[in-house]
């Protein structure tokens, strides 16, 4: 979507709130012993509770208000009866649809005490994300974006899953431009002002590529490691990325 008038920026900046709002909310409840499905209810109740309605339900029949991914789990996953215990990394990714608006946001947590280098995982991905949104403004390269995440993670030792890349949002969950690589890549198209996108790098211990599982939703990475995902829905400007998706009140 490409943003053309204050009316579109207002309905983008209220589901951008709505959903940054869900995804806090689901972080602070979570907690050892609860299922995902427990945790997708809450996430469920918030979105609700704002009038807006899940964007994965809505626009792809997916089994869940969330997608809520843990440990060797990367995207995708389905809210069921898995447990979340200490030491866990519990991905949520949350999009929603409210007035014909769309926007997109998710993150890894840390539930309790990880290992160091699952710790220092999280941390960067954070910043591979934020290193990314760096990137968006009018007039640049959308290559941009996965060039300078590309040299983020080579130089703190990381591999990025080259498969699951940015997207536009906005009208729709997934719109023009429909793939963004958040990896080195070539792509010859422009940012352009009000251009309504993601910044959401996998960044991996080792995984390169994303493989579906049994369900046909739940992503792994292969090879086999851990992988953390952190986005923002943002507006490009003349003077930068404009980050949509923050919450109502910081923690």
């Amino acid at each position: 979507m490409t943003i053309t008038n204050a009316a579109e920026l207002k309905g983008l900046q209220a589901i951008g709130r709505i959903v940054a709002d869900t995804l806090q909310a689901m972080a602070r409840a979570m907690e050892p012993g609860m299922t995902t499905r427990e945790l997708d209810g809450i996430g469920r109740q918030v979105l609700e509770a704002a009038g807006a309605r899940s964007a994965p339900e809505l626009s792809y029949g997916f089994p869940g208000a969330t997608c809520i991914s843990v440990g060797e789990e990367i995207a995708h996953g389905i809210p069921r009866d898995r447990v979340l215990a200490a030491g866990d990394l519990v991905n949520i990714d949350v999009s929603a649809e409210k007035g014909g608006f769309f926007a997109d946001t998710g993150a890894t947590f840390q539930l309790g005490q990880v290992s160091p280098d699952l710790e220092r995982l999280c941390r960067d991905g954070r910043r591979a994300m934020q290193v990314g949104i760096a990137e968006v403004g009018h007039g640049r390269p959308l290559s941009g974006i996965g060039n300078a995440i590309g040299r983020f993670a080579t130089r703190r030792g990381y591999t990025l899953i080259r498969n699951l890349a940015s997207h536009g949002v906005g009208r729709a969950l997934h719109e023009y431009p429909e793939e963004i690589a958040t990896w080195p890549n070539r792509d010859r198209r422009r940012i352009h002002r009000g251009l309504v996108l993601t910044v959401e790098p996998f960044l991996s211990l080792g995984g390169r590529i994303a493989v579906a599982g049994r369900d046909g939703w739940t992503l792994q990475a292969k090879p086999r490691a851990a992988a953390v995902q952190y986005e923002h829905t943002v507006v490009a400007t003349d003077g930068g990325a404009m980050v949509l998706t923050l919450p109502t009140r910081a923690d």
